[in-house]
Parts: structure tokens; C-alpha cells; sequence
């Protein structure tokens, strides 16, 4: 038996065994990119099985996740204890191989792809936290950061623009740890892709300062060598990431290989006959698999634990040697925070300031505090002050080729690549993750957004420019729909902070959960109340409240508490009590108990106004039959910002207005 051939048509039979009793899943990828799959597991990928968060092991990312198949059959065979069964229960409810890879649900995923180019832009953010935690923990002798991370992509990863964000961003920061295998098949769900896919990729990569490489399968369709030969090229190349496009023939082996039929659909009972017949599979049995296939992937499992043995040792003489970095080391892998309750200072403001100038603030007390705070701006660091500043003691530095060790990083004009990149840093382990744009060009990071809430990864966002507040920029840079956009995705905090107190809370909040923040900052300044601070951690609180029972509860958030306290004084003038909430993040409240959010918001008390500078849609739950919205039904315009607030209605008087209908209308 020629052990090697067999274990790749394991990979190609298993696969597509499992699509077809799911009657559901993609062959051709499977069967086409098994060989490049089995020479980096067996030949390259530094992993043990039995310890799947061993530090340093090599990071794995299958960008092309509809690919899944094939990679629940290497996980079956190199001994990631996905078992037959699961094989069989592939896209099955509750089953651990779901339709794509899920970070969190399956042991051995790195992170949730399917969503095509994602994968390649959090592989280049666990080559950078790669690179980053190497320049600041090793030390001579002691490599304690050393390992590759490797993706594999499709045309669809590269035909999408997040791809070009996330790979030009690795060449200019020459991340020669990041080796990409591109299963170069030029086919996609609609046929050739000449249609619409003409590059000379190599070309494209190479202008974006990458290592290319080549590899032919398509006539050599089983050629470990060559590909052997190509991965000990690229690591061997540690001055810039490697790209190796191995030409592929989608469906290998089967009746429907080379063709756009054998992509998303199983390939049929009949098909599938031929393939094995074509293929020189023995087994008659589905889902059998001889036992010499898995002997050979033991070994490759075997040399992995070695290898974590041989690192467990080098790290106690490591310890023994740097005692403090070494447990600085094991602190930030740890993901330890500092007691930020103790942290009274984070609370102490005392003239206005815009929300995100109060967030710098926050933000570089909490960097002094916290050595694995790691981010950047895509190219808006002075306007989202979300720079680490340097002090007399603390010196941050800014991430590049020459000091990968710096923490302030430049991502470009690449807003897309930048929130996926995070989601990468974060999943490496020993950093903590944010980054900053303006908050309209959410639009732009939503994806990965949505990928970091669906992965529960706690990534700060810092986004600026909150509302019409941005003033003479315009529509175009006026977020309106953008909350509740944010709001709408499950498991994602949204916190819009009324002052510094409120920002603090909200940071505090973002670097202590498990699920990521958007800071949503206002440019201009905002004033600072007595009565806010911690209490904002829950979400939603009273910020001044009146004697006796209230007539009218006004609720707001960020820029709009303002003018409810300015409002509630007006009213108390024309002998209208008025409570004012301050809501910062919907999400926190929820989370209250009932008896908390009934002492703030009592059912009784049906006049209520809801106060805030974006879309409607998320106070009709709270203003109730009876109450009243003061929001953005339209877009913005361009004038001073001032201006625009008295246009669309945002004064005290329109809030006093609104408070009494409310209260009439109650009557």
C-alpha cells in the first residue's frame, strides 16, 4: 500500500461521504485541495493533538471554510477527536462539524470562517500577534514565540476585497511567518472564473512584497513533494509572507471533476461509486478507513506532542532564567487584566471634553496598566485619539518590520482588514486586541463585527464621530442606521457614554466581558456629571432624579443626555417632575434583573421621551404606546454642527415639547 496516496483519498472519500449523507456541502474543494491538506499536517503543522492550546503551536485557518468537510476529515484522521460519527453527522443540528468551521464549537478551530477572505485577514493577525509576542518575550536561546501561521484560500477568498486590505497590509509589515496555499482551481459557483478573474495573482502578490511560489497539481495531482519543497521555501523566506498557488482540478477524481457541479452539492450516490472505483478505494463500507491511514497520521500527531515536550522544556529553563518575563509571558496568554476597580483615577474628569478625548484618556491610563494592549486606527489615529502615548515611563512604539515589538499600530486606510485582524490578534491569545475608525465607516467593518459577536472575542472598538455632531463633513460621514445596525447583532455591546464617568464604565466594560464593545465617541465636547460613573456599567441608570414620583421619564444616550438634564430643568420650572436615564448600552441593561430595570424605568409611568442622534428604531421598546422619540428619520446635511442639531430637532425645547404631548397623551 502506498500509505501516502491512501491517506489523501482518505481525505477526498471521507469528505465526500460525509456531504453526501448530509445531502449538503461542498466535494469539489474537498477532493481537489486534499493532497496540499495532507502534506501540511503530516509534514509541517507544529500541533498536538492532545493539547489543542498548546502557545505554540502553528496556527491553521481553512479562509475557504466552505471547505469543511475536508477539514473534520483531517481532524478524524490526525486525532483532534472528531470520531465517525461526527463524520456522519456532518450539518447535522448540535453535531461538532457544522456546515463551516466554528470557532469555540468544534476542539482545534482556530476561528469561524465561511464568509470568504475573513479567514485570510485573521491569519494575518495571528501572524502579527506572532511576531509582536516573539520581539517581546524571546531572548536569546530561547525562541519561546516561534511558530508559522498557514491559511488556505480559494479564488472566492481572493476575489474579495478584504483579501487585498489583509494581504496588503502583511507585505508592508513583511510578516514572513504567514504562509498562504492557495487552491487555485478557476473555478467558482457560477464557472471559470475568467468570466470575472483575469489577474496574474502571483503578480498582484508580488507587488504587494510576498514570496510566490508555485506548485503544479493539476497534472501532478498527488505531488507531496513539490509542495513539501514550497512550504520549506516559504519558511525558510522570514523577511516577507509567502503565497503558494498550487494549481488544483476542483472535484479531483470524480465524474464531475473540473467542473462548477462538483462545488456545492454532494456529488451524488452514483458519482460518488465512480469516484472510489477511479480513486482505488478498497473500502466498501462507508466512512471505513484502513487502519495503516491512521497509523501514518499518528505519527505526524506524535511529532507534535514531541514537540511541545521538547518546548515545556526549554520554557522552565526560560522561567528559571527570566522568572518575571516569564510570567509576564504566562499572564498575557492568560489573558490577565488588571483590578480595574481599583483603578479610581479612570473616573476623575473635571471640565467637558468630547467622548473621545475622554476615552484617550481612559484608554492610555488603562495602557500603563494593561502591557498587552495592542491596536490602532485605520488611519485616523489623531482623529480618534487612539494613540498609546509615550511617557518618562513607559515607551509603546509603533508595530512595523523594524519593531514588531511596538504596540500602537498604523492599519491603513483598510477599515474591513483592521476589525478582522483584531478578531485574529485576539484568537492568537496574549493580546488584547482594539482599534479605532469613524463610527459611519462601520459599514465597512461590519462582517468582521459580526464574526467577533458570533465568536464571543472581546475586541474593542473605538468609533468616533457619533451623530451629526461631525457637522460640516456631511451625509456621507453622519451615521444615522449605524446603531442600530451595531445593536442588532447578537452578542455585540454597544456603548455610547454620555461623559468621561460613562467612558470609563465603558471601557471597563470592553476588556472585562467576553464579547467585543463599540465605544461609539462624539467629537464635540460633552459635559461631566455629578451623578454618573460606575453605575453605567449596568448599562442604564437614573443619572438625576426628582422628588416624588415622576410625570415624565426622558431617556438619552451620549451627546442627548444633555439636553434631557437641560429639558428636566425647564420642566421642573413649569412644575413637571422629570427623571433622567441615562442609556448608554441597551445590551448591559437587558441583562439586569427585572426589579433593577422596573426601579429605573417603572411600568407605571407611561410618558416617557427617548432622546438620541441616530435611527428611531431602537426606542419603541422603550417609549412605549405612549411616549415620544426624538431621533434622525433622515439624513444628515453639511453645516456647523450646532446648526444641524437645531434642524433635526435636537433642543431643549423640542425634548420639553415632546415631554408634555407625552404626558397629555397620557392623561
Amino acid at each position: 500500500m502506498d500509505v501516502q496516496k491512501t491517506t489523501i483519498n482518505a481525505l477526498r472519500i471521507l469528505s465526500a461521504e460525509a456531504i453526501e449523507k448530509a445531502n449538503s456541502g461542498h466535494p469539489g474543494i474537498a477532493m481537489g485541495c486534499a493532497p496540499i491538506a495532507y502534506t501540511l499536517f503530516q509534514n509541517f503543522l507544529n500541533c498536538n493533538p492532545l493539547d489543542l492550546k498548546w502557545n505554540n503551536r502553528d496556527r491553521f485557518v481553512l479562509s475557504a471554510g466552505h471547505g469543511s468537510a475536508l477539514y473534520y476529515a483531517l481532524m478524524h484522521l490526525y486525532g483532534y477527536g472528531i470520531t465517525t460519527e461526527d463524520l456522519k453527522n456532518f450539518r447535522q443540528l448540535g453535531s461538532k462539524t457544522p456546515g463551516h468551521p466554528e470557532y469555540g464549537h468544534t476542539p482545534g478551530v482556530e476561528t469561524t470562517t465561511g464568509p470568504l477572505g475573513q479567514g485570510i485577514a485573521n491569519a494575518v493577525g495571528m501572524a502579527m500577534a506572532e511576531a509582536h509576542l516573539a520581539a517581546t518575550y524571546n531572548r536569546p536561546g530561547y525562541p519561546v514565540v516561534d511558530h508559522y501561521t498557514y491559511a488556505i484560500c480559494g479564488d472566492g477568498c481572493l476575489e474579495e476585497g478584504i483579501s487585498y486590505e489583509a494581504c496588503s497590509f502583511a507585505g508592508a509589515n513583511a510578516l514572513g511567518k504567514l504562509i498562504l496555499l492557495y487552491d487555485d482551481n478557476d473555478i467558482t459557483i457560477e464557472g471559470d472564473t475568467d468570466v470575472t478573474f483575469k489577474e496574474n495573482v502571483g503578480a498582484r502578490f508580488a507587488a504587494q512584497n510576498w514570496q510566490v511560489l508555485h506548485v503544479d497539481l493539476a497534472t501532478s495531482p498527488d505531488d507531496v513533494v513539490a509542495l513539501s519543497d514550497a512550504i520549506a521555501k516559504a519558511k525558510e523566506r522570514t523577511d516577507k509572507p509567502s503565497i503558494i498557488i498550487c494549481r488544483t482540478r476542483i472535484g479531483y477524481g470524480s465524474p464531475l471533476e473540473g467542473s462548477e457541479k462538483s462545488h456545492g452539492a454532494p456529488l451524488g450516490a452514483e458519482n460518488l461509486k465512480k469516484s472510489k472505483e477511479k480513486l482505488g478505494w478498497k473500502e466498501e463500507e462507508p466512512f471505513a478507513c484502513p487502519k495503516e491511514v491512521y497509523e501514518h497520521c499518528a505519527l505526524a500527531a506524535n511529532a507534535g506532542a514531541e514537540k511541545e515536550m521538547l518546548w515545556k522544556k526549554m520554557f522552565a529553563e526560560y522561567e528559571y532564567t527570566y522568572p518575571e518575563l516569564a510570567q509576564q509571558y504566562k499572564d498575557a496568554m492568560a489573558g490577565k487584566k488588571p483590578d480595574f476597580a481599583a483603578m479610581e483615577d479612570l473616573y476623575s474628569f473635571d471640565k467637558p471634553m468630547a467622548t473621545r478625548g475622554t476615552s484617550s484618556v481612559v484608554l492610555n491610563k488603562i495602557a500603563a496598566k494593561l502591557p498587552t494592549l495592542f491596536g490602532g486606527s485605520a488611519d485616523l489615529a489623531p482623529s480618534n485619539q487612539s494613540v498609546m502615548k509615550d511617557t518618562e515611563n513607559v515607551k509603546y512604539g509603533t508595530f512595523s518590520p523594524e519593531n514588531y515589538a511596538g504596540r500602537n499600530v498604523h492599519f491603513g486606510i483598510r477599515e474591513h482588514a483592521m476589525a478582522a485582524i483584531c478578531n485574529g490578534l485576539q484568537l492568537h491569545g496574549g493580546v488584547q486586541a482594539y482599534c479605532a475608525t469613524f463610527f459611519v465607516f462601520t459599514d465597512y467593518c461590519k462582517p468582521a463585527l459580526r464574526l467577533a459577536a458570533l465568536m464571543g472575542l472581546p475586541v474593542a472598538y473605538i468609533f468616533t464621530h457619533d451623530s451629526i455632531g461631525v457637522g460640516e463633513d456631511g451625509p456621507t460621514h453622519e451615521p444615522v442606521e449605524q446603531l442600530i445596525a451595531l445593536r442588532s447583532i447578537p452578542g455585540m455591546k454597544v456603548y455610547r457614554p454620555a461623559d468621561g464617568k460613562e467612558t470609563a464604565a465603558a471601557w471597563i466594560s470592553a476588556l472585562t466581558g467576553n464579547q467585543p464593545t463599540a465605544l461609539v465617541l462624539s467629537r464635540q465636547n460633552l459635559p461631566q456629571y455629578e451623578g454618573s460613573g460606575k453605575e453605567a456599567l449596568k448599562g442604564g441608570y437614573i443619572l438625576e432624579d426628582c422628588e416624588g414620583k415622576p410625570d415624565v421619564l426622558l431617556i438619552g444616550t451620549g451627546s442627548e443626555v444633555e439636553l434631557c438634564v437641560k429639558a428636566k430643568e425647564v420642566l421642573a420650572a413649569k412644575d413637571v417632575q422629570a427623571r433622567v436615564i441615562s442609556m448608554p448600552c441597551i445590551e448591559e441593561f437587558e441583562k439586569q434583573s427585572e426589579d433593577y430595570k422596573e426601579s429605573v424605568l417603572p411600568a407605571a409611568i407611561k410618558a416617557r421621551v427617548c432622546v438620541e442622534a441616530g435611527s428611531p428604531y431602537s426606542w419603541y421598546k422603550y417609549a412605549g404606546d405612549k411616549g415620544e422619540i426624538v431621533a434622525m428619520n433622515t439624513f444628515g446635511a453639511s453645516a456647523p454642527a450646532k446648526q444641524l442639531f437645531e434642524k433635526f430637532g435636537f433642543t431643549v425645547d423640542n425634548v420639553v415639547e415632546k415631554a408634555i404631548a407625552s404626558i397629555e397623551n397620557n392623561q
